[in-house]
Parts: structure tokens; sequence; C-alpha cells
């Protein structure tokens, strides 16, 4: 039977080194990294490419890319689009590429270039992502972005939603999947009431950054599963 299993944070990545190649990685920064990226596919953006440093990410703005690039919550001076979902149902944006670097989860993104597929998952894609897993073939891994090598709440969440809709296709052999999955029992009937003292929640609430949080936690808004082509994110239609 197929597994499905949790890294909670790339600093843990190593440990599935052995797995990676042959396994597809779902990649979650639900505050808000990948939730930026769904919104923006499903917005009409047609290619995101994902960089781990701010200058790779200045470099493509000087190819022509739209480029976001995020620090600490905080948008990075001197480029054009920043870390929230909002910043993407821009009309503009249609037909754009766009090159992106964040704090966490375009970092997971490139760390994760030797799996079969990566794809690009979050609360607002849930349903599209598992409906597409279930139709392959091989073991699943999914990355938490974490925050800075840290294990954090919300993407464990994430993880253990997306557990629950393949639990029946998939076997979870190890305690970081039965976690994720039991966290997400716990707190799925009111999501932001159990965030609420998570330390990205209080992050985000200090820089008064508060819609960005309700939206973020909204399941299957849209049926775009961002998936990484080469060096670039493209948009599949499930």
């Amino acid at each position: 039977m197929k597994t499905i299993d949790v890294c909670l944070t790339p600093d843990l990545l190593h440990l599935h080194a052995d797995s990676l190649e042959n396994s597809i990685v779902v990649v979650a920064d639900v505050f808000r990294a990948t939730s930026c990226m769904v919104t923006a596919f499903a917005h009409g953006v047609n290619s995101i490419t994902p960089v781990a440093t701010v200058e790779e990410c200045s470099q493509l703005q000087g190819r022509g890319y739209l480029a976001a690039a995020e620090r600490n919550a905080k948008k990075v001076d001197g480029f054009e689009l920043d870390n929230s979902p909002f910043s993407y149902m821009d009309e503009r944006l249609i037909g754009a590429n766009i090159a992106m670097t964040t704090t966490n989860g375009t970092y997971a993104i490139t760390r994760s270039r030797n799996a079969v597929k990566v794809l690009v998952g979050s609360f607002l894609n849930l349903e599209a992502v598992a409906r597409f897993l279930q139709g392959e073939r091989y073991d699943v891994l999914i990355l938490c972005a974490g925050w800075k090598g840290r294990v954090n709440l919300e993407d464990t969440l994430f993880a253990g939603a997306l557990i629950e809709r393949l639990k029946d296709e998939y076997m979870v052999p190890e305690d970081s999947g039965l976690m994720a999955l039991r966290l997400y029992a716990q707190g799925k009937n009111d999501l932001p009431a159990f965030l609420s003292s998570s330390s990205h929640v209080r992050r985000l609430h200090r820089l008064s950054i508060h819609k960005d949080i309700i939206y973020c936690l909204q399941h299957d808004l849209y049926d775009v599963v961002p998936v990484l082509r080469g060096s670039a994110l493209v948009s599949m239609e499930v």
C-alpha cells in the first residue's frame, strides 16, 4: 500500500533522503507562501519561479520577471509584490511570470527538487491536491515549511488535513503523520481559535495582518494544483 509521511521542517528533510526520489512532495507554507501561490494561479498568473535567496529573486527581476520578496513576514524593499494572498488577486497579474522568495516556503520547495513531483499545497486547494494524489502510484511526503527550521502548528495542521482525506488510499507509517492527523482532528472545527496563540499567528497580528490569517484557513476555494516543472511552478487544474 502507498504511504503518506510528514516532514515537520526542511531541516529534517535529510532523514527522508532515501525515499525522496520515489515520492511526491507536497510543500505547505500556510501562512503565507503556498496560499499566495495557489491564489495567484487561481487568478490567472502564468508561472511562479521559487528561489531561496533575495539575490536570486533580484536577478530574475532584472530579466523582466515581476518579483515578490518577503523576509520575517515583511515585504523586502525594491520588489513589486509581498506575501499577502490578496496581492495576487489583481487582474494586472493575469499571464504574468513571477519570481518569488520567502522566508520559509520557497526554501522548502527548492530543497525538494529531487522528488518525483513537487506540488504546492494549502487549505485553499486541499481537496484538489487530495484528488490528484488519489490517482497517483507514488508515496507522498508532506513537507511543512515551518519557521526558520522550527516546527509550526499551521503547516502541521495542513498535513493532518491532507492525511485525513487520503487515509483510505495511503498508509500512515510514522508518528509525525499520526501526530498531524490527531492535531487536525482536535482543531478542525475552529482552526482560527485553535491557532490563536501559535507563534506565527502572533507574529502576523503584531504586523496587523489579520485578514490573511482567516483567508488562508479557508478550505477548498480553488481547484488548482501548482506543480514544479523545471525551475518554475505552473498550474494543473484537476
